[in-house]
């Protein structure tokens, strides 16, 4: 324990862990004869210019503001169970929860609500993996995301995840604090933890709208409507209806009867019975369009879901469509595209990067941050990386962290890096199988640390372009030692049996017995019978020279690597 003299001269105790303020600190410092410089905190980090840029649909802010306001387009996340199919039906004012299956949600994945005589757009996803999901495919649909917090049982991990993929998206955030109706129900507590995550409410001097509700008394419903028109209204959402459509799938499917059918937002122009459009590689015509209640429309204006009918092929979801003038013109797209499609990927960078090569796109002009995802044993371990990594690049490239979080590195925290181009770190933590699948199809750069000063000494020179391509051992074979031969002037050869795989004359070797390795190096000699060969296959006998080493034993295993270049 110490005892601190405070400003006011009076003596305050405080152990070696304890926060004490500026002033007191400086005073002790005196005393000891440090000088102390009052370090000013950095300005909060303005949302990057490209979002609104995106969000403007490629207008000038000048023609932009000549735009009549659309509808916002809203996406609701949460926790699984805290309620946010029932909030969706307390919206709507229809039973999802009994008559789901074979339901119109199902079929058309979007709705509209109308509210002060305004519109709200509902995307009705599974969650916030579908939403990233269909950010990774480049699609950029959601001006808002509702935020379902049960108040009764507060902030959880699927609530985390949900808030990190939602601002990782530079979307905002208004929380529906569900379940207010009930006994147990602590409001205050789930504010804290909401404060604690980040998300400030506003009664508590932050920028987050959070509405009680109860979905099953229909309570705070309208007031959950009001304030989504809010915030709908200081984005300033706009688009030009006298357009051609553009917009985004949000779901596919294959009727018995009908054929392939879309559901298609419009985020841009109006959509008519009749336009020909192209989806991604796909050509197609409108011949009929539908709204959720299966009533055939013939335009749908921007922000306007509408299942249609003329597709030749069912569409993925996330990808993009446009109107063009004609079918011939449609067609020609296509084909264009369905072509760029079959050129070597490596032409365009379509995987998010690695951290080697963070400094080069940089310096192209293709990245503003380093995105990084950060997964640690600990919430304490947290902490010091975060301080460390906050102090790293500068006004050209900082690091940005889109997820901090305790626990192992799952799909969810893959999915989000693919969405977001950004890099996974752990520090302490395994990599679940599945996400290790995920992210080597994917290209996604997942690195894990043990020792802080060599996680942030990469980041540091990865922003400075000094980071050196990481390698790793890629086993190739084994051998098991039958026999020794004595070579004069060669030395002492190894005759041995290829187990599996194959034994390379320009791969490295260990040296196992017992299970132990008693060396380590490259192969000097490689033969079959009195032939030099490149490499011996499963099966096959062949004698095997060693740079450096003749002390073989029978029943010795050579295990065969190649060192590769982590992807």
């Amino acid at each position: 324990m110490f005892q601190l003299t405070a400003p006011a001269e009076v003596a305050a105790m405080a152990n070696i862990n304890q926060q004490i303020d500026f002033d007191t600190a400086a005073i002790v410092a005196d005393e000891m004869g440090f000088v102390v410089e009052h370090e000013t905190p950095p300005e909060p980090e303005e949302p990057e210019p490209v979002v609104e840029e995106v969000r403007r649909g490629g207008y000038t802010a000048e023609e932009y503001a000549t735009l009549p306001t659309r509808p916002p387009v809203v996406t609701v996340m949460g926790h699984v169970d805290h309620g946010k199919t029932s909030l969706l039906d307390a919206i709507r004012q229809t039973n999802v929860v009994a008559g789901e299956v074979g339901g119109i949600t199902q079929h058309i994945g979007a709705y509209q609500v109308e509210t002060q005589g305004r519109l709200i757009t509902f995307l009705d996803t599974p969650g916030h993996e579908a939403f990233t999901a269909m950010r990774a495919r480049g699609a950029r649909v959601t001006d808002i995301a509702v935020l379902v917090v049960a108040a009764d049982d507060g902030v959880m991990p699927q609530t985390l995840e949900a808030i990190n993929h939602a601002r990782a998206a530079g979307v905002p955030i208004v929380v529906a604090l569900n379940k207010i109706d009930k006994e147990n129900a602590n409001p205050d507590l789930v504010k804290q933890q909401l404060a604690e995550a980040d998300l400030i409410a506003e009664e508590y001097g932050g920028n987050v709208i959070v509405v009680p509700v109860s979905a099953k008394q229909r309570i705070g419903i309208d007031t959950l409507l009001e304030m989504i028109l809010l915030v709908a209204d200081m984005a300033d959402l706009r688009a030009n209806p006298q357009r051609p459509a553009r917009g985004t799938v949000i779901e596919g499917r294959l009727d018995r009867a009908r054929g392939p059918m879309a559901t298609l937002l419009v985020q841009d122009g109006t959509l008519r019975t009749g336009d020909n459009l192209v989806i991604g590689a796909i050509p197609g015509r409108v011949r009929a369009m539908f709204n959720e209640r299966g009533e055939r429309i013939e335009e749908a204006p921007p922000s306007t879901p509408a299942a249609v009918l003329g597709l030749p092929e069912v569409p993925e979801a996330g990808s993009t469509f446009e109107v063009v003038p004609d079918e011939k013109t449609a067609r020609a797209i296509a084909s264009e595209r369905a072509l760029a499609q079959k050129i070597p990927a490596e032409q365009v960078p379509t995987r998010p990067m690695t951290l080697e090569e963070v400094y080069a796109r940089a310096a192209e002009g293709q990245v503003k941050s380093l995105n990084l995802i950060l997964k640690a044993d600990v919430q304490g371990s947290i902490e010091p990386i975060e301080t460390s990594l906050a102090r790293l690049g500068d006004e050209n490239l900082k690091v940005r962290l889109l997820l901090k979080g305790t626990g192992s590195i799952t799909e969810s925290d893959v999915s989000l890096a693919i969405a977001s181009n950004a890099i996974v770190i752990g520090f302490s933590v395994p990599v679940d199988p599945a996400a290790a699948r995920l992210a080597d199809a994917n290209g996604v750069d997942i690195r894990v640390y043990d020792i802080i000063y060599r996680l942030t000494e990469d980041i540091d020179k990865a922003l400075k372009g000094l980071l050196e391509p990481v390698y790793q051992d890629v086993t190739i074979g084994h051998a098991q030692v039958r026999a020794t031969f004595r070579i004069p002037k060669v030395g002492t050869i190894a005759g041995a049996m290829v187990t599996d795989g194959i034994a390379a004359r320009n791969a490295f070797v260990r040296v196992l017995r017992g299970g132990n390795r008693i060396y380590e190096g490259k192969v000097a000699s490689l033969k079959r019978f009195t032939e030099d060969v490149r490499e011996v296959a499963t099966g096959y006998e062949c004698g095997i020279g060693l740079e450096g080493f003749e002390a073989f034993e029978a029943g010795d295993v050579l295990e065969f690597y190649r060192k590769e270049q982590a992807s």
